[in-house]
């Protein structure tokens, strides 16, 4: 089964952030709506703290990507923390 990971139009972006990314996936797997938000400030101050950052368009590559990878429960997910995100811009 293919992976987002190795969707071309996620192959410029660094693969240490997309590991990151996987990981945090894996993380939030899981976790209650009220329990999402911590758990993002927290993703933040990790990627901070180990530099790892992501432009707007490697944010919306890689929203767009999952999205097209996603099983229904995960695509509402997704457009759930999608939606926090934007929201907290």
């Amino acid at each position: 089964m293919a992976s987002w990971l190795d969707d071309p139009a996620v192959a410029h972006i660094d693969k240490e952030k997309l590991n990151f990314l996987q990981m945090l996936v894996f993380e939030s797997n899981g976790l209650t709506k009220e329990q999402m938000l911590p758990f993002l400030m927290a993703v933040a101050k990790r990627g901070k703290d180990s530099h790892i950052s992501f432009t707007q368009e490697e944010i919306d590559t890689i929203i767009k990507t999952l999205q097209k990878y996603a099983a229904p429960e995960e695509l509402d997910k997704i457009n759930k923390m999608v939606a926090m995100y934007r929201k907290k811009k």
